[in-house]
């Protein structure tokens, strides 16, 4: 693997066609993402036999680089810096002849608004778990205020950086898009009254922003296609917050209240009633979403959730996945234990390096490096994540419900953001049961039914 991001950096570019041919950059936690101007100009093979490149997700336009945590990020400071010296190309949305579904297209723009808030749900998810160890505990009464300040203050205003985002993304003036989605959050709509009641601040959440902002986007382009250049810059931002702002106090703070509030009441019946099964769906098809980089459409559902009731019941059931795929890979690392030959004692020196990073919840080391080229194991991985989540589920279903106060982070490192209605200890005794659950079904699974006949390392089995 290349320890040097700089050379990566090259190696990657080099197989996308180059910097000229890159028309954005970004990263999560894992993935470089590109969107290209000449998909066709990649060498597919090459990128993914790249040392340091764990698997390569095809999107029409988009490539994302699948990289692993910590590395993405000195990877994509590079490539940024790349680009950056050989300009803009014409945008990939604009050529002819590509070919992407309309579903696919709307998770990467939704991904590209939510994704980039990541680091600091986790940041301020972390501290408001700390703050309420010491709340409960008694400790340090003097340093508890400020930490809920601190923690609390990146919520309470996350409207306004979805909308933020949103115009950027969507191609309208971002700071437009954030002053529209700031009435959301704004204190002083409680004076307003819509539909016969009166608003409450923060109603809509994080949907009512990203509506908002998408509707400024539309109202600016518009504007500005209609206003002589001499106005521009005076009507066009003024009509565009009047228009858009109106319409989100007397419309769509509602709808997208009423929205959020039914995710909320659907997600907490769906629980009560079907837990286990739920929890079997979830757990059992994540994998696959993460495989293809659809789990990041479900960011704006946790967020909601997280808004609503001060954690996300979903998350620790999705989380069971990468239960399964660890079980899955040490059974396929015991399997081969006594095989000696070059293409074996290199499967199990990556499941070894991937392995740690599989207990901290990060997936795709394992997927593209183990499970998915198999093939056998990547279906009983799925089998363990979906016995971890029906575990969890079903304790749901007996009303102790588990919950993460931030999105982002998995396995292990999910602890110190789990709590429930029954309290942290409760939240974690269930996880942790799941997490073993997933483990043990995902191993023996694997162990038993992942090898029908001796595998071919590198291809199905």
């Amino acid at each position: 693997m290349h320890n040097d991001p700089a050379s990566t950096a090259t190696a990657v570019l080099h197989r996308v066609g180059g910097p000229a041919n890159v028309v954005s950059v970004a990263h999560c936690m894992t993935r470089l993402r590109l969107t290209l101007a000449d998909p066709a100009a990649v060498d597919e093979e090459g990128l993914r036999a790249l040392p340091g490149v764990l698997g390569v997700v095809s999107d029409g336009p988009t490539r994302q680089v699948v990289l692993g945590p910590g590395v993405v990020d000195e990877v994509t400071a590079e490539v940024e810096a790349r680009v950056a010296a050989a300009g803009r190309p014409e945008p990939a949305a604009t050529r002819p002849g590509e070919r992407t579904t309309p579903v696919r297209t709307a998770v990467r723009r939704v991904a590209n608004v939510f994704v980039p808030l990541i680091p600091a749900l986790i940041g301020c998810g972390i501290l408001s778990g700390v703050n309420g160890l010491l709340l409960n505990t008694g400790l340090l009464p003097a340093l508890t205020p400020a930490l809920s300040a601190i923690a609390a203050a990146f919520l309470a205003l996350i409207a306004v950086f979805v909308g933020h985002n949103t115009a950027k993304e969507f191609g309208g003036t971002p700071v437009l898009g954030g002053a529209v989605a700031a009435v959301v959050v704004y204190p002083g709509v409680a004076k307003v009254t819509a539909f016969g009641t009166h608003l409450a601040p923060g109603q809509g959440g994080v949907l009512g922003a990203l509506a908002a902002a998408l509707l400024a986007t539309r109202v600016e382009k518009w504007v500005r296609g209609r206003v002589p250049d001499a106005l521009d810059v005076l009507l066009t931002p003024t009509v565009t917050v009047l228009v858009s702002g109106l319409v989100t106090l007397y419309g769509l703070m509602y709808t997208a209240g009423a929205v959020a509030t039914a995710v909320g009441t659907a997600a907490n019946w769906l629980l009560a009633t079907a837990g286990a099964a739920a929890g079997l769906l979830l757990g059992g098809l994540f994998l696959p979403l993460v495989m293809l980089g659809l789990h990041q459409a479900l960011i704006p559902v946790h967020t909601t959730l997280i808004e609503q009731q001060g954690y996300t019941v979903l998350l620790p059931l999705l989380a069971m996945a990468g239960a399964g795929q660890v079980g899955a890979a040490l059974a396929v690392y015991v399997r081969l234990r006594h095989d000696a030959s070059l293409p074996t004692l290199s499967l199990r020196t990556t499941i070894r390096s991937a392995l740690p990073a599989g207990l901290l919840g990060v997936g795709e080391p394992l997927i593209y490096g183990v499970s998915l080229p198999l093939g056998r194991p990547f279906l009983t991985a799925c089998a363990g994540g979906a016995a971890g989540g029906a575990f969890v589920g079903f304790f749901a279903m007996l009303g102790t419900k588990v919950g993460a106060t931030a999105i982002g982070p998995s396995g292990w490192a999910l602890f110190p953001l789990l709590t429930g209605n029954r309290g942290a200890g409760a939240a974690v005794a269930v996880y942790g049961g799941g997490l073993l659950t997933g483990y043990l079904v995902g191993f023996l699974a694997t162990y038993v039914f992942g090898f029908p006949r001796r595998p071919r390392v590198g291809a199905p089995a």
